[in-house]
């Protein structure tokens, strides 16, 4: 069965064209997982803290789940990097997007019997999914060149933006199901995200063969053969720009991320308060989700022409505006909401992409999925304490107050990548 395998990815290692087809083929494959995973994600981001409310009977813990599945998403982001690394990408993501399922599972039941023990235990494991989405976009990556590595990530996202919007956007129907079936409504949303991860996962496993990642590893190792003396002072030079790249790159994921992550978990909450619905609530987040995954296209491609830099400074300032539009926005006011949050949206979307470029350009083959497994432990850690300090801020001061300090974290880009041109001079 090994040997079989070699001989399957030695036929890619020595033909171009047969990488170019595994290429799209892999992409292809990983789109429409997105779409399975993005449609997951999308239940604990609308109805989380409203579930946690209920159960909990108090708003200042409402950012709790949040946490505790972007906490879950930091374990399962090293394990998920580290089973790729080793194994590939086919069984370390189909390992988050099942375990996001089983844990979508446990929701429900905690939410059938009233357990909050099983209730956080639950998310915690659900947030394997969330992870799992996230570094699903490198899986298209593995076989691009330095021209298309932005591209080809945002195609993965793309994908996610028909799953994720219509998500939200099920929060009303599906609770209706819930209630049908004898079950608390806020229930539903997650009957939709063990369906939809399980099915992620079983996509992956089944049709994401031969692995892209086992591939370009194999590729590599014929390319150093072939260029077997290379300079060592070359190296170190390389290192060196390798280390200042990962640590730029984890830097606009990170705060790019909490940003979004802490304003995000507290707006249905807001809302809420405000005298909106369930399908007011499901709409904004859906519009939010869309301006997430939707623009990945044209980020890709302004990443890859015009530069990473410029990118990462035009996501400070719209982050910085989306902050600024939620603290002024009056409560019940669904269009300034809308567009906080679509400008949320975009803003992280510019982060993720031009941060992911710059940590892909930061590594090679050997290194490369355990390096963005644990930055992505990072990156969900820090929404983890966004999440947390959310509810915190909004309880003991307001929303608006949320918003200025988003605002002013986003600015913090700007300085940075301006060192960094200095610095790389």
């Amino acid at each position: 069965m090994k040997s079989n395998n070699s001989s399957t990815i030695e036929q890619y290692v020595h033909s171009t064209d047969e990488q170019q087809k595994l290429y799209k083929r892999s992409l292809i494959i990983v789109m429409l997982s997105q779409v399975f995973g993005g449609a997951g994600l999308a239940a604990g981001i609308t109805v989380g803290a409203l579930l946690a409310k209920d159960m909990l009977g108090t708003e200042s813990f409402a950012g709790l789940p949040a946490a505790l599945f972007t906490l879950g998403s930091a374990l399962a982001a090293f394990v998920v990097g580290q089973l790729s690394q080793r194994y590939g990408r086919r069984y370390g993501l189909s390992f988050g997007f099942i375990a996001g399922g089983i844990g979508a599972i446990g929701v429900i039941i905690a939410a059938n019997i009233n357990s909050l023990a099983l209730l956080f235990i639950s998310l915690f494991v659900y947030g394997a999914g969330t992870a799992t989405n996230l570094q699903a976009r490198y899986a298209g990556t593995d076989l691009a060149n330095e021209k298309q590595r932005a591209t080809a990530t945002s195609i993965a996202m793309v994908a996610t933006t028909f799953g994720a919007v219509a998500g939200p956007n099920l929060v009303t129907p599906m609770g209706k199901v819930a209630t049908a079936m004898n079950m608390p409504a806020l229930a539903g949303p997650f009957i939709l995200a063990a369906v939809a991860y399980i099915l992620a996962g079983l996509t992956l496993f089944i049709f994401l063969r031969p692995d892209p990642l086992l591939v370009a590893k194999a590729i590599a190792a014929e390319q150093q053969k072939q260029q077997h003396t290379v300079a060592e002072n070359v190296n170190v030079l390389q290192n060196k720009a390798n280390r200042m790249g990962i640590f730029v790159g984890a830097l606009v994921l990170i705060l790019s991320h909490v940003i979004m992550v802490s304003i995000m978990t507290m707006t249905p909450v807001h809302m809420q308060g405000h005298g909106s619905n369930l399908s007011a609530i499901g709409m904004v987040i859906g519009l939010h989700v869309a301006s997430m995954y939707l623009p990945s296209l044209g980020t890709g491609i302004l990443v890859d022409k015009i530069g990473r830099t410029f990118v990462v400074v035009a996501s400070g300032i719209i982050l910085a505006a989306a902050g600024l539009v939620a603290a002024f926005a009056p409560g019940d006011s669904m269009v300034w909401i809308t567009l906080a949050l679509m400008l949320l949206g975009l803003g992280w979307n510019f982060g993720l992409i031009s941060g992911t470029a710059i940590i892909i350009d930061s590594t090679n083959i050997q290194n490369r999925a355990k390096t963005q497994g644990s930055v992505d432990v990072w990156v969900a850690l820090a929404g983890s304490a966004g999440s947390i300090l959310s509810g915190v801020v909004v309880a003991y001061s307001s929303y608006a107050m949320l918003g200025f300090i988003g605002t002013y974290l986003a600015l913090l880009l700007v300085p940075v990548m301006i060192w960094v041109r200095f610095k790389t001079k």
